[in-house]
Formats: C-alpha cells, structure tokens, sequence
C-alpha cells in the first residue's frame, strides 16, 4: 500500500456527501488538501476540520458546467505552488430523471458531459504532466454503474464517456508510479442519490478511495466501492491489487 502522508490531494464537490467524507479519511491518513466547491465558503467548515486533524489545507471554487472557472482554479492551485500528486474527481451532475425519456431535451446532454466528462477530464489533463516529471500520481475519477435506463440518459453517457476516456488514458501511463483509475461509490443516499438510496454516503469508505492507495503501478480498473465496505485501508488496497489489470 502506497503511504500518502504529505502529499497533496485536489478532492472535487469536497464541501457535503462523500467528497466531504473522503477529504476527512484522506486527512487522518496525513494527506494535505485542496478543497473544491461551486462556492469556497461551502468548503469552510471541512477545511477546518481537516487542519484540526494536522494537515494543511485550503479551498478553492468553481462551478464545473464553465470550463473558464476550471481553467482559473487550476491555475489558482499552480500560483500557489501546489504540487497536486492525488485527484478525486468526485463532484458530479444528475442533470434530470425523464420519465418520458423520448422528451430528453439536447441541454441535458450538455450540462452532463461538461460537468461529469469534460470538467474531469480537464483537470487530468492540467495535472497529469506535473505527476509524470515527479515520477507519481494517483486519479481516481468517480463513475456510475447506472444502466438500462434511458430515463438518466444524460448522466449515463456522461459517466460511460468519463469510464472509455479515463481507461484510454491510463494505458499510456501503465507500468508506471502514475496511475488513472475510477470508482463506483454505489448509490448512496447523498445530494445527488437522494433520501430513497439503499447505502449510506458512509458505506462507500474506503472503496472510493483504494485507488489511491495502490502500489501496484495498474491503470483502468473500475472498483466498486460497495465491494469494501467494512474493510480496513489495508485489507481493501490488498483486494484492489487483487483484481485483473484491463490492459
């Protein structure tokens, strides 16, 4: 298992729900953090909670349908001499549920794939350069394992498109210490899952977070974040080790 402990992390939709979770786990392993919200001050109260737990940390906004904002916040991160080495992308987008799927209007296609693809996406893009001169990096870019429901069109293209190009990328980066992979946290009862959700945001720890945590130098696998609920850090990096590389 690969120790963390100093390095800095960029956690996407850090303010609430599994992001918030994921950036208090992250602290207690001694990781410092940029924090990401729609608005900075949403991020208040987790950063304080996590320079509470000894790291350093601070916040950082923008709204993801607006690739400027994206720009301008990577480039914030930069000015301040962050040397970004882990990613979650885990902010995202359930843009609408159209029960008369045939309805479904261009926009929600739109929306989506800027905030759950290209957003993402461009973020990968900005950071990975500075992990392959360092010789390491770890992004995990969360997915969703929504499927046969045409109802969520925009939302399940947009994570289906996030899947095929995280996993294309990777293999250019396979057998080295930078490796892309994604996380299906499940459907979790957060913002976007909604009250009627069978898991709590809780259950989707450590799971979301085993890839990055792995040493094994293997790009482009999916892990399924309900697969570790209940496990300790170690024993669910040991079974990410354990599944088959895609390449």
């Amino acid at each position: 298992m690969t120790d963390l402990k100093g390095r800095w992390a960029l956690i996407t939709g850090a303010s609430r729900g599994i992001g918030y979770l994921a950036a208090i786990f992250m602290a207690k392993q001694g990781v410092n953090l940029v924090l990401h919200s729609r608005n900075a001050e949403h991020c208040r109260k987790v950063e304080a909670e996590v320079k509470a737990l000894g790291v350093d940390a601070y916040t950082v906004e923008a709204e993801l349908s607006d690739i400027a904002q994206v720009e301008k916040m990577c480039s914030e991160i930069d000015s301040r001499g962050t040397q970004i080495d882990i990613i979650l992308n885990n902010a995202g987008l359930q843009i609408a549920y159209r029960t008369d799927f045939l309805t479904t209007p261009a926009s929600d296609y739109d929306i989506s794939f800027k905030v759950n693809t290209t957003a993402p996406m461009m973020i990968c893009y900005h950071f990975l350069p500075g992990m392959k001169e360092r010789g390491f990096g770890r992004i995990v870019n969360t997915t969703s394992g929504i499927d046969l429901e045409p109802e969520q069109a925009g939302y399940s293209g947009a994570k289906a498109a996030l899947n095929k190009v995280t996993r294309d990328l990777g293999l250019k980066y396979e057998g080295t210490d930078v490796t892309l992979s994604l996380t299906d946290p499940g459907w979790c009862r957060t913002e976007l899952g909604g009250p009627k959700a069978p898991n709590s945001p809780e259950s989707a720890l450590p799971g979301v977070l085993v890839g990055a945590f792995i040493s094994d130098k293997k790009s482009g696998r999916i892990f399924s974040a309900q697969e570790f609920t209940g496990m300790s850090l170690e024993d669910a990096v040991a079974k990410a080790e354990s599944q088959a590389g895609v390449y």
